[in-house]
């Protein structure tokens, strides 16, 4: 019997594929389920895989490559989709589909299938994983092929063949949450003149519930990457989460945004993402203190490719190794503490400091000093402008002005 490798969450899609790929394909099917800190319990998830037909299943913790090997070089480069998304199920994507192709080949299967919609960017980004990565593999998009068109008509299927699933028709929003974010669409947030209700957020107290009082927290970064929290050394993951609890108990890191999807739509969705809010805000702190303006400034073009390739799924291509390379010289002086304080929803620098710090209180005070003669502007000034004065003069010369 042929085999299929199914990303599997054991939420409503990937608990009805499981019969289909069986009743539509004659398939084994053998699910995988990543642990990427969705924060929910996912030993239930063995029992439910096979009770709806897996032949085996595999449980996966991918936290802590998740946090080093994706997270932290899309940190680095400071990349963020359209000003706001923190990417935080981009980065996901490609990290669960290179472990569901390396089951595949150890179990021998001759195919993977994924429960992502014909609509979304989820579908683009397992599928260019699996190409780039194991070419040879047959994939099935069940969405793109069923009847079923909707969430309430996949709740009617799983209710028929008496699979349980932890949405109802009143309360179907589409979900994703691993350890960066938690991220909702659908229902009434598909209108985007609605405000999102009160009751939607679960990393995140609601800013006008949060402490009266602003907390502050202090990071610590080594070449780009966050090491410490408040003096404590961290591992990647510990860190994370402990940023997560801070940064969530004081309103800070939701995202309310139209955002363009790479199929060619617009979608609207909600994103917490408490602890990344604070650590992209605190990296940009560190590097407005270490970087030079030129390299800043380039560097800032690169964040903005760097988030459309993450976006778009493009992670195993050249192009974004190439801008890994860049990224990383730039890091090399990444070096300092950022203290940031938080208040009901707002994330302000409090304080910075490097070892590699390019700001010069000699240079750039108002008070007197001995190492910054002003009359040297004049000539900048003029040299700096000479091409403005030049095309002027043409302009006054020829009766254009």
């Amino acid at each position: 019997m042929p085999k299929v490798v199914l990303a599997y969450s054991g939420g409503l899609d990937t608990s009805i594929i499981i019969p289909w790929l069986i009743e539509n394909y004659g398939y084994e099917v053998i699910a995988m389920a990543a642990d990427v800190g969705q924060g929910e319990e996912l030993d239930p998830l063995n029992e439910k895989a096979i009770k709806t037909g897996a032949s085996k299943i595999y449980i996966e913790d991918l936290k802590r490559e998740l946090v080093e090997d994706y997270i932290y070089p899309t940190l680095k480069a400071g990349a963020i989709y359209e000003g706001k998304y923190l990417l935080g199920t981009s980065m996901a994507r490609p990290l669960i589909a290179k472990r569901m192709v390396e089951i595949a080949k150890k179990e021998g299967a001759d195919a993977v299938a994924h429960g992502a919609t014909g609509k979304g960017n989820d579908q683009i980004r397992f599928e260019l994983a699996v190409k780039s990565l194991a070419p040879e593999l047959k994939i099935i998009a069940p969405w793109r092929e069923w009847d079923i068109r909707s969430r309430e008509d996949a709740i009617d299927y799983a209710n028929a063949r008496g699979i349980a699933v932890p949405v109802t028709k009143e309360r179907a929003y589409s979900m994703d949450r691993n350890l960066w974010h938690l991220s909702h669409e659908g229902m009434d947030l598909e209108d985007p003149w609605n405000e999102p209700k009160p009751d939607i957020l679960e990393l995140i107290t609601p800013p006008e519930k949060a402490p009266d009082k602003p907390a502050y927290v202090s990071i610590e970064f080594e070449c780009g990457i966050p090491v410490k929290v408040d003096g404590a050394a961290l591992d990647p993951v510990a860190l994370v989460e402990k940023l997560n609890k801070i940064a969530g108990e004081n309103g800070v890191g939701i995202a309310d945004m139209v955002e363009n999807r790479l199929v060619g739509m617009k979608s609207r969705g909600v994103y917490e993402t408490p602890g990344g809010t604070v650590l992209y805000q605190a990296h940009h702190e560190l590097e407005l203190l270490t970087l030079d303006r030129a390299t800043m400034h380039f560097k800032e073009l690169v964040a903005s490719r760097y988030a459309e390739l993450v976006y778009d799924g493009v992670w195993f291509a050249p192009i974004r190794e190439a801008l890994d390379a860049f990224v990383d010289s730039t890091q090399r002086t990444v070096t300092g503490t950022v203290v940031m304080k938080l208040y009901k929803g707002n994330c302000t620098p409090a304080g910075t400091k490097s070892p590699y710090s390019l700001y010069n209180q000699e240079l750039s005070t108002f008070s007197r000093d001995e190492i910054y003669n002003q009359r040297d502007a004049e000539g900048f000034i003029n040299l700096f402008g000479l091409p403005l004065k030049v095309r002027a003069l043409m302009e006054k010369n020829a009766g254009l002005k």
